[in-house]
């Protein structure tokens, strides 16, 4: 148990000193935090991962039985989500090689189990990251695997949701270099769509929204009822200060 601890320590603060939470300085978009009490997006959003994500990014500190705590049984888990395994106490493992991921993606993909939580930095968190990170993804023909994204630039990963979002272009425009004006520089001002995508422009949102509300569920899933406990904690505090006070009063009211 102590070594799982310190494994999961160490894949943490690694993944935090290994990149900064935005690559790119892109402002971040803020990630719709009331999916996080919501069963159906989260259980959505499990759904998204295990057939976009789970084919080259694990989550080893992840069991599928967590899942019960969305509202579903072993049945349901089972039958929609349990494709590379046969026990539902397993946890979310991989069966891509390391060796081919990193000859086919130049590094291998990174597990992700605690993404959202190592994405986090001052004044963003790790859900914003992510979901604008989902939402940034464009055509790119100059790179290996034909995409890049605007908050990680040069990411070596395709975009696994085009299909969902369909393929689109930047917009530039251009401005001169106020270092040096004979200089152009090219900026990014949005996106053109080239070929539509299973999803409309809401649509796909609020699928990204889901699929990082189950990442930042994994990073921690007993986060709710923690939550939920610290707020009957503050509520008994708040009730026994009352006490305490009246208790006080009545103590010290014949004493001059």
């Amino acid at each position: 148990m102590m070594k799982k601890l310190l494994l999961s320590l160490l894949l943490t603060l690694g993944c935090a000193a290994g990149a900064v939470a935005n690559e790119s300085g892109y402002p971040l978009d803020k990630f719709p935090a009331e999916k996080m009490n919501d069963m159906a997006a989260l259980q959505h959003g499990a759904k998204i991962f295990v057939n976009y994500c789970l084919n080259c990014h694990s989550a080893n500190y992840m069991r599928y039985n967590r899942m019960k705590d969305l509202g579903l049984t072993d049945d349901e888990i089972k039958k929609n989500l349990l494709f590379a395994t046969e026990k539902v106490g397993e946890t979310m493992k991989i069966s891509l090689n390391p060796k081919d991921a990193k000859d086919w993606f130049g590094t291998q993909p990174p597990d992700l189990s605690v993404i959202a939580r190592s994405r986090a930095a001052p004044g963003s968190s790790g859900a914003d990251y992510l979901y604008t990170l989902w939402r940034t993804f464009y055509r790119d023909e100059t790179k290996a695997t034909g995409w890049n994204n605007l908050v990680f630039p040069d990411i070596a990963m395709p975009h696994a949701l085009w299909d969902l979002q369909g393929q689109r272009v930047p917009k530039y425009v251009e401005y001169k270099d106020e270092h040096d004006p004979t200089k152009t520089i090219h900026r990014i001002t949005g996106f053109e769509q080239v070929t539509p995508g299973k999803l409309d422009e809401h649509a796909y949102d609020e699928t990204v929204g889901d699929l990082v509300a189950f990442l930042q569920y994994m990073g921690e899933p007993s986060q709710g009822k923690r939550v939920q406990i610290g707020v009957w904690v503050l509520i008994f505090l708040g009730i026994l200060t009352v006490f305490t006070w009246r208790l006080n009063a009545a103590y010290w009211k014949d004493v001059k």
